[in-house]
């Protein structure tokens, strides 16, 4: 049977994986996948408390959260395509201009 801490670990290791993924890696759809573990590892966290404290609150939450996460995906996406159009690369040491 899968506890809290089962939970929790799996939570701590895609959190991780996704903080290594941001610091290391360069390129920007690569960087956005890994923030995306990071938020699907919070999701995780609260669901599991929310199931094993007998509360809604955290799943609401999770609702809630998943939904602004496919909205934040879908900007991301779009400014990534206005980049690459703009400048023709999408790594992150390329892209330190901010000027039009």
């Amino acid at each position: 049977m899968l506890t809290l801490t089962h939970f929790l670990i799996l939570s701590i290791i895609l959190f991780c994986i996704g903080v290594t993924g941001v610091l290391v890696r360069r390129n920007i759809i690569i960087v956005l996948m890994s923030l995306e573990l990071v938020f699907n590892s919070a999701n995780i966290s609260l669901a599991a408390f929310s199931y094993y404290l007998q509360s809604l609150n955290g799943t609401i939450f999770v609702i809630f959260s998943i939904t602004i996460a496919a909205a934040e995906v879908a900007v991301g996406l779009a400014i990534l395509v206005a980049v690459y159009r703009r400048r023709k690369t999408v790594y992150v040491d390329e892209l330190n201009v901010m000027r039009g």
